[in-house]
């Protein structure tokens, strides 16, 4: 893919912020109403709204995470793209976690960091929507 083609997708998307804050856990079972689960050999992680954890033997837990949403389907042959988004959230120092679904993807960053996210994102193309 070319890089004119990557910017389209800057240029003509947006990112949508969730209302919520989140939580990622690491436990030892699935928690229920979690938004994401991953599971490998070493640990069970959910990503749930901070609402919705609720109280159960949690190994670690990191809160006040704010979900963002590409808001447009990606192709599996675009390469890239979280490339442009961390490494233009990096240079403002905003750590993130990054997330893939089938056809697009998410990324949360802290609370205190959202509106310079939102600012770094949208000076790539992206239109940033608030829930």
């Amino acid at each position: 893919m070319k890089r004119g083609e990557l910017q389209s997708y800057f240029k003509n998307g947006r990112a949508l912020v969730a209302r919520e804050t989140y939580a990622v856990a690491k436990t030892r079972r699935a928690c229920a109403g979690a938004f994401a689960l991953i599971r490998d050999r070493n640990e069970t992680t959910c990503i749930i709204e901070e609402s919705k954890l609720r109280p159960q033997p949690c190994l670690g837990v990191e809160g006040d995470w704010r979900l963002l949403t590409f808001d447009m389907i990606l192709p599996f042959g675009l390469v890239g793209f979280i490339a442009e988004v961390s490494t233009a959230l990096a240079r403002e120092g905003i750590g993130i976690m990054a997330l893939s679904a089938y056809s697009t993807d998410h990324i949360l960053v802290k609370n205190r960091d959202l509106e310079q996210a939102a600012a770094a994102l949208e000076k790539l193309g992206l239109t940033v929507r608030r829930l």
